[in-house]
């Protein structure tokens, strides 16, 4: 039976239509892997690969190239700032710490002005169990002994048996041997009799006779060294034991 038109032509398109879908997977298959957009897709049958287009190639390209200086730069600028600020930073903190540190002596310096009349206060002139006397200090023994051994004992003590100097330092010591009791001082004529002198090596001032006891010195059994008795001086003998005052001068203290 024949076909009709309609039927007829509808299945002649399909033909034609089949007969272009084989067209194309032939000229596929010859073909492989050209060019079927102008943009530059390409594609693969035998992998099936895709490949980027021409645009994308491009600006990747020019990002890695073009870019790729300012990238650094702006990697550098980036690390450069870190490091500047790293270092602001540590200067501030050392800053800080020497600001601290400076403040901090300042506060001792402040603590040690108020402390430094008190301090001052605490400051002696002569060591303790010493007496001062007009910028000397005067050391009167607890115990006993002859002459010689008293010149000793003061020397250990950094002073010397007693050279009186002036009026009042005579009246201050004379009254407080007699409080103490009789005492030795640095007066004797060992070396020549009847010449008087102090441990210094001084001789004994004429004015200074006057403080002789009446009848004194009388040199009475081998009496050459002297003594404060009573209300002035005495000579006895040497190896008699008596107390004994030392002197030296007095330390400085700051003033208050």
């Amino acid at each position: 039976m024949p076909l009709s038109p309609v039927v007829s032509g509808t299945v002649g398109q399909q033909r034609k239509m089949s007969g272009s879908e084989e067209g194309r997977v032939h000229q596929l298959g010859s073909l492989d892997e050209e060019h079927l957009i102008p943009s530059g897709t390409r594609y693969s049958l035998k992998g099936f690969r895709f490949q980027p287009p021409c645009v994308l190639k491009k600006a990747t390209g020019y990002l890695c190239h073009g870019l790729g200086p300012f990238v650094l730069q702006l990697i550098c600028l980036t690390l450069s700032a870190i490091l500047l600020l790293a270092i602001l930073v540590k200067v501030s903190n050392v800053a800080y710490s020497q600001g601290q540190e400076q403040a901090k002596k300042e506060k001792v310096y402040q603590e040690m002005a108020q402390l430094k009349p008190q301090i001052n206060r605490l400051c002696r002139s002569c060591s303790w169990d010493w007496t001062l006397f007009q910028g000397n200090c005067y050391f009167f023994s607890k115990f006993q002994q002859n002459w010689n051994d008293s010149v000793t004992s003061c020397r250990k003590l950094d002073a010397q048996l007693v050279v009186i100097k002036s009026d009042d330092e005579q009246s201050f010591l004379q009254q407080t041997s007699k409080e103490k009791g009789y005492a030795w001082m640095g007066l004797s004529d060992l070396k020549h009799e009847g010449k008087w002198h102090w441990v210094d090596g001084s001789h004994l001032l004429f004015s200074f006779r006057k403080y002789w006891n009446s009848g004194e010195p009388n040199n009475d059994q081998e009496e050459d060294c002297a003594e404060f008795r009573g209300d002035g001086w005495n000579d006895a003998p040497c190896t008699i034991k008596k107390y004994w005052i030392c002197k030296k001068s007095a330390m400085s203290c700051p003033e208050t």
